[in-house]
């Protein structure tokens, strides 16, 4: 996992309180000190951080979900998510969601790295599995999770990402993240 900058903060928090919440995440106000020395407000919303899930069937597909965002009022093709669950793992909840999301099972399961998904205003920490090997089965949506499950070639889904046609912002820098090594899939290189 990538480390923290050792450089120190040029801000100086005196106040912190939490404003709202919610099961999924909560939304911290703080008081700070601007390095010229203003004070200001700053708003956080701290989120517990979440995995992303590249699902590779047996034949050499991914596995994708066509996804209903109410924010946006639009359907999006995205990689399996969902938020860390308390008392699990990062693998742990990788599997989880892939189970969830797809009613995927998978052989093997590597860690491909991590990124901030909205630094500008979250803390959320993305964390990127690839997972081979996927076998298909029942799905366990929640009721707000309208989705369909989608399969085609890493090429194809490369090609999307490439062509912008990957909306979900996530999704197409985890599949651009991982690009070299699902290439190596596609070439029977690795396993």
């Amino acid at each position: 996992m990538k480390e923290k900058s050792s450089r120190p903060s040029p801000f100086e928090k005196i106040g912190s309180r939490i404003v709202w919440s919610s099961p999924w995440y909560r939304i911290r106000q703080d008081d700070i000190i601007l390095p010229d020395g203003q004070t200001g407000v700053y708003n956080v919303v701290e989120h517990p951080g979440a995995v992303w899930i590249i699902p590779i069937t047996k034949s050499g597909e991914i596995v994708l979900v066509y996804h209903y965002r109410y924010t946006v009022d639009d359907w999006c093709l995205e990689v399996p998510a969902g938020g860390l669950k308390p008392g699990l793992s990062l693998e742990e909840t990788a599997l989880a969601e892939l189970q969830e999301e797809v009613g995927g099972k998978a052989a093997g399961l590597e860690y491909a790295g991590q990124f901030y998904t909205a630094n500008g205003i979250c803390n959320e920490v993305a964390h990127i599995f690839i997972a081979t090997g996927v076998e298909l089965g029942k799905t366990e949506h929640e009721p707000a999770e309208i989705m369909e499950v989608q399969k085609m070639p890493i090429e194809k889904v490369l090609q999307l990402a490439h062509a912008n046609q990957i909306s979900d912002g996530p999704t197409a820098l985890a599949l651009l993240l991982c690009e070299e090594r699902l290439r190596q899939l596609v070439d029977g290189k690795a396993t």
